[in-house]
């Protein structure tokens, strides 16, 4: 039976981001390692055995299009002319024309609100830093995604319960996903995690059967294959 892949896009983008941080905004990179790393967990990691590929699937929300006030400047930002918007646009539409790539798309939280930066409220509470001398940088929008989590479980639980895949590759960094995982693991599902080389609890181990990242370490640029194509998945007719 084939596998599925499942990519929490939140998480991914904040390691893609921090192994290739040159491409941070580049989509059509962001697109193309997505693929490259799931595809990756087909073969095993003797290099021997190449499993079918059921489908990848990528989770994430619409960017935020609103105009918003900074409140420290009073300056109006439209947020839909955003580097993180266009990125986020493109990303989406390079992944629904991706063989074998299903796009779910949760939605973004209507309560947006700014919040200052956690490095400079650590200052403010220590009195380093006076409130009247924040500047526009050192405040953000608090962006909450709504939805997505809901997706992967249920996906996950459709997966194992209909018995479509014998193994599901989950690329997260929480433990938000554990519920899910041990309904998979009980309908006798392989359940991998890939965390992208991020630390995970220890007693996470424990509900998932292996651990294995197929991207690079971050702040390790690989010596080869930088710009090599990724491999076609192998597609179950």
């Amino acid at each position: 039976m084939p596998t599925a892949i499942l990519i929490d896009g939140a998480f991914f983008i904040k390691r893609f981001r921090s192994i290739e941080p040159h491409n941070a905004h580049d989509a059509q990179r962001a697109v193309e390692c997505a693929f490259r790393w799931a595809c990756a967990h087909l073969t095993e990691p003797n290099g021997r055995n190449r499993r079918e590929l059921y489908r990848i699937f990528f989770y994430d929300c619409p960017p935020l299009i609103k105009k918003m006030h900074n409140p420290v400047s009073g300056q109006l930002i439209d947020f839909s002319r955003s580097d993180e918007a266009t990125f986020r646009t493109a990303l989406h539409d390079g992944l629904r024309t991706r063989r074998k790539v299903a796009l779910r798309l949760g939605h973004l939280s209507n309560h947006v609100q700014w919040t200052i930066k956690p490095a400079r409220i650590s200052e403010l509470l220590r009195g380093r830093l006076a409130f009247d001398a924040l500047t526009p940088e050192d405040v953000t929008l608090d962006i909450r995604q709504k939805g997505v989590d809901m997706r992967i479980g249920l996906d996950v639980s459709s997966l194992a319960f209909k018995h479509q895949v014998d193994q599901i590759v989950l690329f997260a960094g929480d433990a938000d996903f554990v519920p899910a995982a041990k309904q998979a693991r009980r309908e006798g599902i392989d359940f991998i995690l890939d965390p992208m080389w991020a630390r995970i609890p220890d007693n996470l181990q424990e509900h998932i059967d292996g651990l294995r990242s197929t991207c690079p370490r971050p702040g390790v640029r690989p010596a080869a294959a930088e710009h090599e194509q990724p491999p076609e998945p192998v597609v179950e007719e």
